[in-house]
């Protein structure tokens, strides 16, 4: 068969875990770095979409970007990088399964935010800011998405970040699913573009567009400190529990699975 059952999956995902625990720095600072910046351009790609589009076409201009949005995880799963999104996923997975600690988890998730954030940081100063695809006829368009994210209340930033890591996990754990590359930017596509195209705040792509509108001027660090934070937890939240523990519980994957998995 072209696919693994959702059991094998949640094996395969455990196995994932323990690998990336198993990571240099130098190797989570890199991967990490080319990661935010696939999402940052996926972003950017999404932002130059929809920004001329009459706006008369209402949602269906959303959906547009949404639908080239993506690119970002493509790139991320197929060409190699680490994710922070992902990896709320694929490390408390192989820890509810006793297979990496706590402080695995934990160093994982730091290295790999700081570099996402370097890596979001250069494409939002470098082709967002100096080459101007984030300013001039895109500021409007770029000040509007980012104020929406930084006005959003903790609660609100909490659960939307919720709604799109439960969509986002599941992308990654739908390309454990497939055997071949097709099948896994299929798997990967729609899910990611539903978080999207509904609107939910990812830790990862608000890296990219805040400091954009930040660096035009718009917005500063202080407003977006609270909505990184928010985000974070509800993104957590979303790949932690609403798909790795609860596929941990449902499939109860044992160690001699997992090992033969790998």
């Amino acid at each position: 068969m072209s696919l693994h059952s959702p059991k094998e999956i949640a094996q395969l995902a455990i196995q994932a875990g323990v690998t990336k625990s198993r990571a240099s720095i130098p190797t989570l600072l890199i991967l990490g770095f080319m990661a935010g910046a696939f999402i940052a351009t996926g972003f950017l790609l999404d932002l130059h979409v929809i920004n001329s589009l009459p706006a008369d076409w209402g949602s269906f201009g959303g959906l547009l970007g949404a639908a080239v949005f993506p690119v970002g995880l493509i790139l991320t799963v197929l060409a190699g990088g680490e994710l922070l999104t992902g990896n709320m996923m694929t490390m408390p997975v192989a820890w509810f399964a006793r297979r990496i600690s706590g402080f695995a988890v934990l160093r994982n998730w730091f290295w790999v935010t700081i570099a996402n954030f370097i890596g979001s940081l250069a494409v939002a100063w470098f082709f967002g800011h100096m080459l101007g695809m984030t300013e001039g006829d895109y500021l409007k368009k770029t000040v509007a998405i980012a104020s929406a994210k930084v006005n959003a209340d903790f609660m609100h930033a909490f659960i939307s970040g919720i709604g799109c890591n439960w969509l986002v996990c599941l992308a990654v754990w739908l390309a454990f699913a497939s055997k071949d590359v097709v099948g896994k930017i299929f798997g990967m596509w729609f899910p990611v573009m539903a978080f999207v195209a509904i609107g939910f705040q990812h830790v990862v792509a608000n890296m990219f567009i805040v400091p954009a509108a930040i660096f035009a001027g718009q917005l500063s660090w202080a407003e977006y400190v609270p909505n990184f934070i928010a985000v974070f937890l509800g993104n957590g939240v979303g790949g932690a529990v609403f798909v790795g523990l609860a596929y941990f519980l449902a499939f109860r994957p044992s160690a001699e699975a997992v090992s033969s998995a790998q």
